[in-house]
């Protein structure tokens, strides 16, 4: 990210008064509270536009398939941070948070790149998608990169969550150019890399998004925004039925001790 050249502070997305409060716009509290959902408000902070039907509908699908899937690395994080600091919730959100990276919850924007990569790449082979694809996915191989959006280590006939997204998109009327490239890497993937990596959530979100005119630059917000409220129905289920010391003990009981000992007298 460069450093931009403004002295002065300045934001399109909100601003208030006395009497007012104003958002993209509009006025909180006569135009938006109760007038719109969480996920199309979330699009209009976002881009500043009012998400149409198509938009709506894969933005909060995509929200609902990837808030949540049981005791993943960001929950058990968050659970064992609070059962060690039960009256910081927000801290063990937090925690639960910071593990975005590559290969937890980041992987959408990584992915949606790569679908914009090819995109790019199609110019020079005249539209010819296949070919694009072949090109950019090789390149990743050769510098040893993981195909993002691909593969999974419980899901390995295509992770179910794909199919219904793509269905949304579709039925919404939503545009279908990332979900076309998004399924060609899938097939192109095996002559590449010589084994099968089917398409995952984290492949399907941005290939519906990137579909209705959502900001890649954004697009690690959307699993985000999902898994925090996961998070939260993980840490009232904690403080109501405590299980973060026994994710501790049991990483304890299987613990591998690999180092040296001391050296008998």
């Amino acid at each position: 990210m460069k450093i931009g050249k403004a002295t002065q502070p300045r934001s399109a997305i909100c601003t208030s008064n006395e009497d007012t409060i104003v958002v993209r716009g509009a006025d909180l509290s006569r135009d938006l509270i109760g007038h719109i959902n969480f996920g199309d408000y979330f699009f209009l902070l976002v881009t500043g536009r009012r998400a149409d039907a198509a938009t709506s509908a894969v933005l909060n699908a995509t929200l609902v398939a990837i808030a949540e899937h049981g005791l993943v690395p960001s929950v058990q994080a968050a659970r064992m941070t609070l059962a060690a600091a039960p009256d910081a919730m927000q801290g063990a959100v937090a925690a639960g948070l910071l593990g975005s990276g590559s290969v937890i919850l980041g992987a959408s924007e990584t992915a949606g790149r790569l679908y914009l990569a090819i995109e790019k790449e199609a110019e020079k082979h005249a539209g010819d998608l296949h070919a694009a694809a072949r090109v950019v996915v090789a390149d990743l191989r050769a510098r040893k990169l993981p195909i993002a959006g691909y593969g999974h280590p419980e899901h390995k006939q295509r992770d179910p969550r794909v199919g219904r997204l793509f269905e949304v998109s579709a039925a919404a009327g939503a545009g279908q150019r990332y979900v076309e490239i998004a399924k060609i890497v899938e097939s192109v993937i095996p002559e590449v890399l010589g084994k099968e990596l089917k398409l995952n959530v984290s492949g399907a979100i941005p290939a519906v998004l990137l579909g209705v005119g959502f900001p890649v630059n954004a697009l690690k917000g959307v699993p985000m925004l999902a898994r925090t409220a996961s998070l939260i129905a993980h840490l009232n289920e904690e403080l109501e039925d405590p299980i973060g010391f026994a994710l501790s003990y049991q990483a304890t009981q299987s613990l591998q001790y690999t180092g040296d000992m001391p050296k008998a007298d």
